[in-house]
């Protein structure tokens, strides 16, 4: 993700708390984690394989 992605997200993120609950822009802190590929799973798969099963089903 770059430095603009990650300032869009922070923006959007806190506009949204904002119009949704109320919540002041000043009081709204926004933290942005990147977990490597290799440290997370869906579907009961390292997400890697995960991904490679849909391409490969999207693909039949």
């Amino acid at each position: 993700m770059t430095a603009e992605e990650k300032a869009a997200l922070i923006k959007g993120a806190s506009q949204l708390l904002l119009d949704v609950l109320g919540k002041p822009l000043d009081a709204t802190f926004v933290v942005i984690e990147e977990v490597p590929l290799e440290n997370w799973g869906m579907g009961g798969l390292p997400v890697a394989e995960y991904r490679r099963r849909r391409r490969s089903a999207q693909a039949d």
